[in-house]
């Protein structure tokens, strides 16, 4: 177990040690098996919801018989062996019991999906190796999130949230679209949470941990009135330190930390036998906690890809080895910078992050005909205002986003009767997103002049009090919003329908067709001087046609110029840092320490440009999907299908000129078996699949228009942009399983190869280690896509035991797996994660009461082995994993 400190309070260190010796012989015991277990439904009697699926009663479960899976990956309630698609399904009770409660958590839950442990702002998901990606706010994720039906238009929305009271967990893989809501070109994760219902029920659970964390959960609902209105409730609150101390402001800050509430409420109308209405609201009130920026160092290499030393004459190492900074005793660079177990930061702040919704669904049923409509509104707050460098100077006293997003969606479908040759949906959709991006802003310290100058200018400027004075008003208080202030409003309008044929009892036919009509702008895009700080003397002139007020110099701080304002300008630089009257009358060397000082500080300003609006996206694009399926037997089904979809292009600006990025364009391919084996104790799904995608939407190196012209040297000048890969190719094989043939133990298994590579990639970025070759791009094709490993799988297994009357033991664990993959966008062999494994467990005992109330106590350790391998590294930088985790929870259901 990681120890945070030496402050951590010897209760603290018991929990994991009590964790470590009571589930290693059963961990060791149970290797090797899967977790999980089968799932049935539980079909609500109000019209138009959602099948729930939940996890089946252990205590009924025989073995030699497997539970019937219900899922609605295709809005309609089927067994999970008829539809003709790569779907997996988790339970909420097996979530529930592993405190699982999140994107990432869900993710190892099953196979070939993958969610980037990220702050929320960048949290992206994949599917099939496919998604991980540098993105931007301007992007629409290419892995779609269904939360009751609404649609998430944004990844962030989705992965500040904590899941409770969750019925199932559905994974569906490929373009969706033809059947509902968003367009989206890869799959879709879909959180079904526990309706109203009008049977009582309530549960709660409590948990206290380590890192002082304390989890409390409850949910519960019944009948408002009698077969009419009925009411579900949840809420939600954990608080708890993180692993890793801020060491500069110990022992109050703590990274990755946890710090939230939120809660659902929902109310089910249903007056007639014909109508039912649901009405849900969210919210999780605005809270903080230090995710963002918990990244921790690591020794800068000394050599290039190719073998050439590195200099690092910008690294850490280089600028804490000067005297600005090694006067400083309490700070040590190999020590502190570099520490594994701690941060050292004085300008690091949390950020703060909150979102809230409601959703209104409305079903009417008549002459076998089903219309649903669902309205929906939801919003996010985004603000990291405050990250650091990593040091205790004050270099970066303010750094971060900040921005506000919400999104208005109104969909009406219909839904024929089942049972005829044809059924099939149909529907429009309508969703408008709005961001209010503040752009990032970066405000600079006293400190941050003898941090950002390079070996010559801080020679030049530490020569004398003078130049130290230039060296620290150059960039002190100044204040930069970089990446760009900007607007985004998109709209999305589309028509849809699906339907299956069935040509004979065995043979159906499913097709489906969606025309999308895309219209996204950006506006007001600019990037400008927030804070002018203690030097606007220092400004350039002018840039990108910004007028910035200061004089023209050459390189070796001569005047260059006879522009009696800028002059004047110049004379008071002379007389505030050396006490003389006029800029003529300074020495070569104060001229030099000028020159230097404008420099750095023209680097830190870098590129500002006045308010600009680039070019709308806009397009219509079509979606389709043509699946035969056949069934064998009453056991054994099979299916081919071809899926189409298209993600929108990008309307977008860098540094003041437009930079948009193509569509999107997505096939994908598919062949699979369901089958029911062993006298239905086995069920086995499995796929061969290839998705083929054109235009492919990550980082890249575009032309900068912007450079060229201004160098004029006969050089083309490239940089980092949001564009298109030419051509993605991912293919492989997945199955997904569960066995029930042991008494008392159901087991749920997944797992898949994945090959994931660029067919044709020739404008890539250069990783860090080949930052020394003149050429900014080079041809990644060929290579694999960051993010996707070969090899994926999880297993996990959920056994009950009845020990006494009316009590059990109960145990339940998830491993996931995964095989190496590159971290890193720009596929820096520094980035490579080895492969690694993530087992979490429940072991308790449960309680059944004379009143038919549950009571269970139970010990639950995530990362039971404490595995170290990190989320994330590159050059000079790792993300650090959650070390092992163990808390003591207390549940109960009324």
């Amino acid at each position: 177990m990681f120890n945070r400190a030496s402050r951590v309070s010897s209760h603290r260190q018991g929990i994991s040690t009590v964790a470590a010796r009571a589930l290693l012989p059963c961990a060791l015991w149970m290797s090797g098996v899967s977790y999980g277990q089968d799932v049935e439904s539980e079909a609500e009697t109000s019209e138009g919801e959602a099948i729930r699926v939940a996890a089946a009663d252990a205590r009924s479960v025989e073995a030699g018989t497997l539970a019937t899976v219900v899922v609605t990956a295709r809005n309609r309630e089927e067994k999970l062996q008829d539809v003709p698609l790569s779907v997996s399904v988790v339970n909420g009770e097996q979530l529930q019991r592993l405190e699982a409660v999140d994107l990432s958590s869900f993710a190892s839950r099953v196979a070939n999906v993958f969610v980037q442990r990220d702050n929320p702002q960048h949290r992206a998901a994949s599917i099939r190796g496919i998604g991980m990606m540098s993105n931007t706010h301007a992007q629409d994720p290419s892995v779609g999130i269904i939360v009751d039906g609404v649609n998430y238009a944004y990844n962030p929305l989705a992965a500040s949230v904590e899941y409770t009271d969750v019925a199932s967990l559905e994974v569906t893989r490929g373009p969706q679209g033809t059947l509902m809501g968003k367009n989206a070109t890869l799959g879709v994760i879909n959180v079904i949470t526990k309706r109203p219902s009008f049977t009582p029920d309530a549960s709660y659970s409590l948990g206290y941990g380590d890192n002082e964390t304390f989890i409390g959960r409850a949910s519960g609902g019944g009948p408002l009135i009698d077969d009419v209105l009925a009411w579900r409730g949840a809420v939600s609150v954990q608080r708890g330190a993180g692993p890793y101390d801020n060491k500069y402001r110990s022992p109050d800050d703590t990274y990755v930390n946890t710090d939230r509430v939120s809660g659902r409420a929902q109310l089910l109308w249903q007056p007639t036998d014909d109508f039912s209405a649901r009405l849900s609201l969210n919210a999780q009130p605005r809270t903080t906690d230090n995710s963002n920026g918990s990244e921790l160092h690591t020794p800068t290499p000394t050599f290039y890809a190719d073998g050439s030393p590195n200099p690092r004459s910008s690294d850490a190492s280089t600028r804490l080895a000067r005297r600005w900074f090694d006067q400083y005793q309490d700070f040590d660079y190999e020590r502190d910078y570099l520490s594994n177990k701690y941060h050292f930061n004085d300008g690091q702040g949390p950020q703060v992050t909150g979102s809230k919704g409601a959703s209104l669904e409305l079903n009417w049923k008549r002459d076998g005909y089903t219309l649903t409509s669902v309205n929906a509104y939801n919003d996010y707050h985004f603000n990291a205002r405050y990250n650091d460098e990593g040091t205790p100077f004050a270099i970066q006293i303010g750094s971060g986003n900040l921005h506000d997003y919400r999104q208005v969606s109104q969909e009406l479908r219909l839904s024929s009767q089942i049972g005829n040759f044809v059924d099939y949906q149909t529907g429009v959709y309508y969703i408008n997103t709005r961001m209010r991006d503040q752009g990032s802003l970066t405000v600079y310290g006293a400190d941050a002049g003898a941090w950002y100058a390079n070996n010559s200018q801080y020679t030049t400027l530490d020569r004398d009090a003078a130049g130290r004075y230039l060296m620290q008003n150059s960039i002190d208080h100044l204040g930069i919003v970089g990446n760009p202030k900007q607007d985004l409003d998109n709209t999305s309008q589309a028509v849809f329908g699906q339907a299956n044929w069935h040509f004979t009892p065995a043979l159906t036919l499913t097709t489906g067709l969606r025309f999308t009509r895309e219209d996204r702008k950006t506006s007001h895009t600019t990037s400008y001087i927030y804070s002018q700080g203690y030097a606007p003397e220092l400004n350039p002139v002018s840039v990108n046609g910004v007028q910035l007020g200061g004089f023209a110099s050459t390189s070796t701080g001569a005047l260059n110029t006879t522009d009696p304002a800028q002059i004047a300008v110049a004379n008071a630089v002379a007389l505030k840092y050396f006490g003389v009257a006029t800029y003529a009358a300074l020495s070569d060397a104060q001229l030099r320490q000028v020159a230097a000082a404008k420099s750095l500080r023209a680097a830190r300003i870098g590129r500002v440009w006045n308010d600009y609006t680039p070019p709308a996206w806009k397009d219509t694009q079509p979606s389709f999907v043509v699946s035969p399926s056949y069934r064998i037997n009453d056991d054994v089904n099979t299916y081919v299908s071809w899926q189409y979809g298209e993600k929108a292009g990008i309307s977008q600006a860098r540094f003041g000129v437009s930079a948009p990025a193509n569509a999107e364009k997505n096939s994908s391919y598919e062949v699979g078996v369901k089958a029911t084996l062993f006298d239905r104790t086995l069920t086995l799904n499995a796929d061969v699949f290839v998705t083929d995608i054109k235009d492919y939407q990550q980082a890249v190196q575009i032309f900068d228009e912007y450079t060229t012209n201004l160098n004029a040297d006969g050089n083309l000048y490239y940089m980092s942009a949001t564009g298109n890969a030419n051509k993605v190719r991912a293919k492989g094989l997945e199955i997904d399983g569960s066995y029930e043939g042991i008494e008392h133990l159901s087991i749920r298994f997944a797992g898949a190869y994945n090959d994931a590579y660029y067919r044709d990639f020739p404008n890539a970025g250069q990783p860090e280690e080949r930052g020394n070759l003149a050429l900014p791009y080079r041809d990644a094709s060929g290579l694999t896509l960051p993010g996707a490993s070969k090899y994926t799988f999880n297993v996990g297994a959920d056994y009950r035991y009845p020990i006494f009357d009316r009590s059990e033991f109960r145990f339940s664990f998830n491993t996931a797996y995964m095989s190496k993959y590159k971290s890193d966008v720009a596929l820096s062999d520094y980035s490579w994660i080895p492969g690694h494994s993530i087992t979490d467990l429940s072991l308790g005992i449960a309680t059944t009461t004379l009143q038919n109330n549950e009571f269970e106590v139970s010990l639950l350790v995530k990362n039971v082995f404490d595995d170290d391998t990190p989320f994330k590294q590159t050059w000079n930088l790792v993300t650090p994993a959650d070390p092992r985790w163990a808390a003591i929870v207390v549940s109960g259901k009324l």
